[in-house]
């Protein structure tokens, strides 16, 4: 069996999605400072412009790092469309002589009650989160077996280890990520190449406050139910993942709360149940007041 071996960062080509802003711009900020050039791929072409911009121009946003030590270029990339994102890792691949890492890091959410999706969310949902890994792996994967190196990051959340009602499409989605993940894991350390998939409780983005139907407060939804006060700082959950690859690690569960939350669910899913029912009841009448 061939040994996976983690790339370096220092000197590897990466690809982002959804690079233009949250935890997709903290694994650039991250990784360029690394050493790593790294491919800003955003459906939000002047989102993807601002972060390379910020990571080759300037020190990184975290006080105290050390200087931008690679570089990044913008893209932009709808991962819906599997022809775009297989004709961007083609570039790269040609252009820089191969690919380390692929982040498939592009998602969108919904959060509120179920029976209020429209068949077009349900899409749409499903066509980001998780035909556009899909599409990422199809692309990149072989790439990285020729080569016989490589590191596919799946972005995937505690929503899919979890159950989770309220944002049940983005759930089931997150589960599909996991799923997917986790079993190609098994097929690629025999070509080289290491799979790791990320799973962290709230972050500090933008997504927090999207997807919100008929009154659905997704801050809040989410922070309460964690128990914590302030969402997981990207730039933190960005390190952890690094880490993760470097490791080879099969999960990346952050923060060590979510990591107690996945073991009780694991060894108690009933308990697990009956708590995210009780959750959801309080939801739903905090948001009627």
């Amino acid at each position: 069996m061939t040994a996976v071996r983690p790339p370096n960062p220092a000197g590897a080509t990466a690809i982002v999605t959804g690079g233009g802003s949250g935890i997709g711009a903290a694994l650039v900020r991250t990784l360029a400072a690394a050493g790593a050039h790294v491919v800003v791929a955003d459906i939000d072409l002047a989102a993807a412009r601002r972060v390379a911009e910020e990571v080759t121009t300037t020190r990184s946003a975290r006080a105290g790092a050390p200087a931008v030590a690679g570089s990044a270029q913008p893209a932009r990339l709808d991962v819906t469309d599997a022809d775009a994102v297989s004709a961007l890792v083609e570039e790269v691949v040609e252009s820089r002589g191969g690919l380390d890492m692929m982040f498939a890091n592009a998602g969108i959410t919904w959060g509120g009650d179920t029976e209020l999706l429209s068949l077009d969310q349900w899409n749409a949902i499903i066509d980001v989160n998780v035909r556009g890994v899909v599409h990422c792996v199809h692309a990149a994967y072989p790439h990285m077996i020729a080569r016989g190196s490589g590191a596919l990051v799946l972005t995937a959340s505690m929503g899919g280890l979890c159950p989770a009602g309220l944002i049940t499409s983005y759930a089931m989605t997150k589960h599909a990520v996991v799923g997917l993940g986790l079993s190609l894991r098994a097929e690629a350390a025999g070509r080289g190449v290491g799979v790791t998939v990320v799973c962290p409780a709230a972050v500090d983005t933008a997504i927090l406050d999207k997807g919100q139907l008929d009154g659905f407060d997704g801050r809040r939804f989410y922070l309460d139910g964690q128990g914590v006060r302030r969402p997981l700082d990207p730039d933190r959950l960005a390190a952890s993942v690094l880490a993760g690859v470097a490791g080879n690690r099969a999960l990346v569960v952050e923060p060590v709360r979510a990591r107690a939350t996945w073991r009780l669910q694991r060894l108690a899913p009933g308990l697990m149940d009956r708590m995210i029912a009780r959750y959801v009841r309080a939801s739903r009448a905090s948001a009627a007041r």
